[in-house]
Parts: C-alpha cells; sequence; structure tokens
C-alpha cells in the first residue's frame, strides 16, 4: 500500500502562509501527523553584468534570521512568492520592485525544493544579464509591504569570496553564484 494522506486541517492561515497538519497513512498501516508550513511556489534571480563583472543583491530584514541570530539584515538574491503560473514573469517583477531592474531574459538554473521536511516552497531559481540600460528604478521594495529593500552592487570577485569565505550565508544566494562560477569561470579570473 502507498503512502495517502488521509486527512488535512489548517491550523493557522497567515499573511503569505498557512500551517497545515497531515495525518499520513504510512505503507505498513501506521500513521503519522506532520507539520507544514505552506506558501506554495517562490523564485530567486542573481543578475550579473557581464560586461562590469558586477550582480545586484539586495539587503533586507528577514524576521526568521533576526529571531535566530539578531542580524537585523540579510544580503540575497532577489526572490520573492510566484504568484502566477509564469515563475519568469514573477523573477522579473521582483527584480523591478527590488532592485529598479527589467530585466529581459532569464536563465533557467532549476526548481528546488527548499526545506522538503517542512515546507511546500519550491524555488525557481534563475540567472541573468543586466547593463546600466536596464536599471530603469530606484528599487525598494513595496513600500505598502513595509520591505524596505537595500540594493547592492558588488563585484563578482568579491561576491565568490563573501560565499567562499562564509560571509554570505543565504542558500539560494551561495548556490547562484556557485552555479554562475561554474557556468562562466571567466568572469571570475
Amino acid at each position: 500500500m502507498p503512502f495517502q494522506i488521509n486527512n488535512i486541517d489548517t491550523a493557522f492561515t497567515g499573511r503569505r502562509s498557512k500551517l497545515l497538519v497531515l495525518n499520513v497513512e504510512l505503507p505498513d498501516g501506521h500513521t503519522m501527523q506532520r507539520e507544514i508550513e505552506d506558501h506554495g511556489a517562490a523564485v530567486a534571480v542573481l543578475p550579473y553584468d557581464p560586461a562590469r563583472r558586477t550582480a545586484i543583491l539586495v539587503r533586507q530584514f528577514r524576521a526568521p534570521v533576526f529571531l535566530v541570530s539578531g542580524e537585523d539584515m540579510l544580503v540575497e538574491v532577489i526572490a520573492g512568492i510566484v504568484e502566477s503560473d509564469d515563475p519568469g514573469a514573477c523573477g522579473r517583477r521582483e527584480a523591478s520592485e527590488e532592485a529598479g531592474l527589467e530585466l529581459k531574459t532569464l536563465e533557467h538554473v532549476g526548481s528546488v525544493w527548499t526545506m522538503p521536511c517542512v515546507s511546500t516552497e519550491r524555488m525557481h531559481l534563475y540567472l541573468a544579464t543586466y547593463s546600466e540600460a536596464d536599471r530603469v528604478g530606484k528599487g525598494g521594495g513595496l513600500a505598502d509591504e513595509h520591505e524596505n529593500t537595500d540594493v547592492v552592487e558588488i563585484a563578482l570577485g568579491e561576491l565568490a569570496g563573501a560565499v567562499d569565505a562564509g560571509r554570505l550565508d543565504d542558500m539560494k544566494t551561495a548556490l547562484l553564484v556557485q552555479t554562475l562560477r561554474l557556468r562562466k569561470p571567466d568572469l571570475f579570473a
């Protein structure tokens, strides 16, 4: 007999996510209960300028990081919740809102489960080139969502060094930086 979900209770519904409690029947007939954080898919984009050898990141407040570490700001790639059938379009929207970038072509890196033991989040990861001409706004995030996002332009060599030294501790950012290093090593020489 395969795994089977016998019951799903919604324990909490918030602004962006729900906490679900699943009753799962195992192949051997036993049951288990699992708490699941559900907010759907997400997108993350690392924009890089191959001519100037720079990347655009954002610095913003992340409540879970602050709760655990006391760090009030996290430097990370542009990211957000997917709100349509097209994760790439959501990535472009986030780049515009958070960093003032108008991205054209996104290179899909992969779609990964971010925390499969507790979350339904599947993140669509992208690399995207930009140039100075693509910087069409100031960014900063949406005021009505209190995002208060700072745009950070950083040299690719410095970015790789931060990942290597463990100073850039956001997983999606580290993964996208390492992917860019593998695909375009000449940009880091």
